[in-house]
């Protein structure tokens, strides 16, 4: 056990039941292991292996599974790899390293290289969106696009513990209640798929006995984003419980010159159905 779980029995709970999550990955996939400087890194690849690489980051206390709605779509043109990022609760090293040094940078290119990927799109959900931009701005050349669903490092962070710990002391519910206000209130549908059912009853064990990060992601100064001259796809939502969105669209618009953004009025922290949105830009931006 490390200080990332709260239990070692937690632990072996949660990583069981992302084993059993991926066997319904949707269609064929290889599951990899990349040895880096940080420990060993889980990823899993699929799609054509001859197609543009488009590297998949998911946030923070999840996995690759979060990507799991988009993966059949993706995959019909791009070589997909979803990688677990050390330090989350998935099946790469537990390593976590402090996020304000060049070290996670370093970590993703020895990724890539075990991969044979030399250049690739990056998509990361809020801190893997962080993640995506702290490598595009160190290593601009090996990136062809990025695509950012709320991502961290660009607008003011908010401080959500005020309100969440004292839900954390409710369990279940609590826990339930926190989810629904990071969505930006939307309500709950009455009828869930079995996919959809299967990966909230997976993220609320995950949350029950996890240690999420508590680290502020350092943000990008202005001449960092001016770096980033690839196609870019930001994805916002108005009511983001954690990011300032309006900051983030407005230092991207204001430095960033090919970047694009798409701003969901009514959504918050966590979206959902952008599986499209984020299909249709990289066609654009990597089909010659």
């Amino acid at each position: 056990m490390t200080a990332i779980w709260k239990t070692a029995a937690g632990r072996e709970a949660v990583l069981a039941r992302y084993r059993a999550l991926l066997q319904a990955w949707p269609g064929e996939a290889e599951q990899l292991r990349v040895p880096t400087a940080q420990g060993e890194t889980f990823v899993i690849a699929s799609g054509p292996k001859n197609a543009p690489a488009v590297l998949l980051l998911h946030g923070s206390a999840s996995n690759a599974a979060s990507w799991m709605g988009d993966a059949a779509l993706l995959t019909q043109r791009f070589r997909v790899y979803a990688v677990d990022m050390i330090g989350e609760p998935g099946l790469s090293a537990e390593a976590r390293p402090p996020l304000a040094t060049h070290v996670y940078a370093d970590w993703l290119g020895e990724v890539m290289a075990g991969l044979g990927v030399s250049r690739a799109a990056l998509a990361g959900i809020s801190l893997g969106g962080w993640l995506a931009l702290e490598y595009a701005t160190r290593r601009p050349e090996t990136v062809s696009a990025v695509v950012l669903l709320c991502p961290g490092g660009v607008g003011r962070h908010r401080n959500i513990l005020v309100w969440a710990l004292p839900l954390l002391l409710l369990g279940k519910w609590g826990r339930q209640r926190i989810m629904r206000r990071m969505a930006g209130g939307a309500p709950r549908p009455t009828r869930l798929s079995p996919g959809m059912k299967a990966y909230g009853e997976f993220m609320d064990l995950t949350f029950a006995n996890f240690r999420p990060r508590t680290e502020v992601l350092p943000p990008f100064a202005d001449a960092e984003l001016a770096r980033l001259d690839m196609p870019l796809l930001a994805i916002l939502g108005a009511k983001d419980v954690m990011i300032d969105s309006a900051g983030t669209r407005e230092r991207l618009t204001r430095n960033v010159g090919r970047a694009e953004v798409v701003w969901l009025p009514e959504a918050g922290h966590l979206l959902i159905d952008q599986g499209r949105v984020v299909d249709g830009f990289l066609r654009r931006a990597l089909t010659p």
